[in-house]
């Protein structure tokens, strides 16, 4: 019999004990690792999916144009681009699998729909013509067509056959551009300034009809008459400006041969997708992805770009960050420093945690019921009677929605708070205390900047939440289309009773409300990516802060 080999004298002794609490460990980690592996994967597998959907949302595809026999037997040509390819089985016996294409013809105006199903299997031929165009349109979608001819105002005809014709195409369509915008500074700006001023003679000459002042009614009754005179002017011009509009005119014929016309000023770019060079490419991704960044909303929020979203979104989550901030602070700060401990505290924290998971709907319900039936109908009985029964701030405002989504995510904040209070050492405070500070001293001077980079993860995740949410908005002031911003450069530059825009919002209303789901789909994945964007640059910005604000105000723990 063997002896066993002898044992290092340096080695280490595992007890019996410990190496079997090892080995049933050991599990348990692989167990915790697989679980965080399957985590990042679903993460980084939906943010893929989103960033590739969203951003090939703004890169030009190629135009097909495909011959498709009917069931008759019958050849009929369409030109589109491929959105989607899937699996089609037939009522067959032998359920043969074909394919399908999702085929984005445009001409919405034309055929009814933009899109329409094309089986594989009835393809006779396709091509790739270099001198097709996809025009972008105010109305109807985009079209996709072969020019023909373009008929200026002053009866020249430029055939599509001539060198010059695509240069001259897209000045006026630029002109067009131009005219628009001025319109829209007039309808807008200008007319709508002369609005708000009769909205005020209004109410001022119900004020003197009330009063039987009769002197101060026919001052009133003049300024209204200049006011219209402005108005009657603007109009003139701005109708002027709309019939330079349709004084151009684009000759085109579709992929069937179909003859049509359009007014160039409909027109908002025309592009040659299949005879365009990476770079061109490149550059009308820019493009695109600036319009849809600045850009107004069209066609059912389908068209266009989403600015009035975006700036909506980042001005309520930045009130609702103001306002739950010094309200979450205070209440930690009384809670932990100041308050008895006692039963009465502990329910209030017991109250305060069960807070965070009321759903978000009932929070909502509040703030219309409180805040703007409540606080809102008695600010217009008190400062706007004059307006009444035409609310002000007695309706859905981005102020409501702002203090609603305030008090939803006042919770997170008072429990981190209170956290990062009862982490700053018990020595600090102390040795404040004997140096002859008070205790409003200490926490003002010590405790508060000590604890900072803990209160400021509570308002990122504040702003997280807040940032996200649909439901509650619904209520207190969110709209499909807000015609003014809440901020601008007209007096008092403040416009708290607005409605809004909200990102959130907009991709429900996408997603789920849009009258053409397909039309609707890629614009869902790109403001999707755009609000994960938003949010993940706020936090990153409060993260960046709590980081300098944790060197600056590093508290030592002996």
């Amino acid at each position: 019999m063997t002896d066993p080999a002898p044992t290092p004298a340096n080695a280490p002794v595992v007890p019996a004990k410990g190496r079997a609490h090892s080995l049933l460990g050991e599990p348990k980690v692989w167990f915790c690792a697989m679980g965080l592996t399957l985590g990042l994967l679903m993460v980084i597998g939906l943010l893929s999916l989103i960033i590739v959907e969203g951003v090939s949302v703004f890169w030009p595809r190629q135009v097909l144009e495909l011959d498709v026999k009917d069931a008759s037997g019958k050849i009929q040509t369409v030109a589109g681009e491929i959105r989607k390819e899937q699996a089609k089985r037939d009522v067959s016996p032998d359920a043969t699998i074909h394919h399908e294409w999702l085929f984005f013809t445009g001409n919405k105006d034309v055929t009814g729909s933009a899109f329409r199903f094309v089986d594989a299997q009835a393809i006779a031929d396709q091509r790739m013509p270099k001198d097709i165009i996809v025009a972008e349109r105010m109305e109807y979608g985009d079209s996709i067509f072969y020019p023909v001819s373009l008929k200026l105002a002053d009866g020249t005809e430029i055939a599509a056959s001539e060198g010059s014709f695509l240069a001259k195409l897209r000045a006026k369509i630029a002109e067009g551009n131009a005219r628009r915008d001025q319109i829209h500074t007039i309808e807008a700006d200008q007319i709508g300034e002369i609005n708000d001023r009769v909205r005020k003679l209004e109410i001022e000459r119900r004020k003197a009809i009330t009063d039987d002042d009769t002197k101060l009614l026919a001052e009133l009754d003049a300024a209204r008459a200049d006011v219209q005179k402005e108005y009657e002017t603007l109009a003139a011009k701005a109708g002027e400006l709309r019939k330079q509009m349709s004084a151009d005119v684009l000759n085109y014929r579709l992929a069937d041969g179909t003859a049509r016309q359009q007014a160039v000023g409909d027109l908002l770019r025309v592009e040659h997708p299949n005879a365009m060079s990476w770079w061109e490419k490149f550059g009308v991704f820019l493009h695109n992805g600036w319009d849809f960044l600045t850009g107004a909303p069209r066609e059912a929020n389908t068209e266009g770009g989403i600015f009035p979203a975006i700036f909506g979104t980042f001005v309520m989550t930045l009130l609702m960050s103001v306002i739950v901030t010094p309200l979450g602070v205070i209440a930690a700060i009384y809670l932990r420093e100041y308050a008895r401990q006692g039963l009465l505290v502990q329910m209030v924290r017991i109250s305060v945690n069960n807070l965070a998971g009321v759903p978000s709907i009932v929070f909502g319900v509040f703030g219309l019921g409180f805040f703007v039936y409540s606080v809102g109908g008695s600010l217009d009985r008190w400062f706007f009677s004059d307006v009444l029964p035409t609310p002000t701030f007695g309706t859905g405002g981005i102020l409501w929605a702002s203090l609603t989504l305030a008090l939803l995510a006042l919770p997170v904040v008072i429990v981190a708070t209170e956290e990062a209070l009862v982490a700053v050492p018990r020595g600090v405070r102390e040795a404040a205390m004997a140096c002859g500070a008070s205790k409003w001293q200490s926490i003002q001077r010590i405790v508060l900047p000590s604890a900072l980079p803990g209160i400021l993860t509570g308002v990122v995740l504040a702003m997280a939440r807040g940032a996200g949410e649909v439901a509650p908005l619904m209520l207190v002031g969110v709209v499909k289309l807000a015609p003014s911003l809440p901020l601008d450069f007209t007096a008092p530059f403040i416009h708290a009773e607005r409605k809004f825009m909200h990102l959130g919002f907009h991709i429900y209303d996408l997603g789920f409300q849009s009258p053409d789901s397909e039309a609707a789909k890629p614009m869902v994945f790109a403001t999707t990516l755009l609000l994960i964007l938003l949010v993940v640059a706020m936090n990153v910005a409060a993260i960046s802060l709590r980081n300098h604000l944790r060197k600056k105000y590093a508290v030592s723990t002996f």
